[in-house]
């Protein structure tokens, strides 16, 4: 080795640590594991005043849709959209009667959204959701976001089934 590269070497700022991702980091591009099926995240809407990520999941023509919130310890949910319609946002019940499965309201909250990718909903802005659990854990989630209404239904995942396999 030459002195000048060993000078330069001297010199030389370390590079910087790359932080590691973590699920609720992900964005377009990145691939992760749920409950073993991998997947490419190719969307992304995050709250920021509730500290939580909407994730857009494509494993071939299959989309998912992977609720991560950091709360006391980081909850998961995975949803598939479901076609329903509601005619107004100010006429959601509390307790919502779909294919023989009662679900009860859990929480309702609103908030500025930031979205990045393929979503649902294409641009940032404030988005009203409602949240509702049935007796059989079974998960029902309703957006509503200029105009227009996403449902959801899924389950919760626990944290182990969760992994990021490959980051940007």
């Amino acid at each position: 080795m030459s002195l000048w590269k060993r000078v330069k070497n001297l010199v030389a700022k370390p590079e910087p640590v790359q932080q590691e991702k973590s699920p609720l980091t992900l964005g377009p591009g990145d691939i992760c594991e749920v409950s073993l099926v991998t997947y490419e995240v190719i969307g992304r809407v995050q709250n920021r005043q509730r500290n939580s990520v909407m994730l857009t999941l494509r494993d071939g023509a299959l989309i998912r849709y992977l609720s991560i919130e950091e709360r006391e310890n980081t909850v998961y949910a995975l949803y598939a959209p479901i076609d329903g319609r509601l005619d107004s946002m100010n006429e959601i019940p509390t307790i919502l009667e779909l294919d023989d499965c009662t679900y009860h309201m859990e929480e309702q909250y609103e908030g500025m959204t930031t979205a990045v990718g393929k979503t649902p909903f294409n641009q940032s802005g404030d988005q009203s959701v409602w949240q509702y659990q049935a007796d059989n854990f079974k998960l029902l989630r309703i957006e509503w976001q200029d105009g227009r209404f996403m449902l959801y239904e899924g389950e919760d995942v626990i944290t182990a089934d969760v992994r990021v396999i490959r980051g940007r």
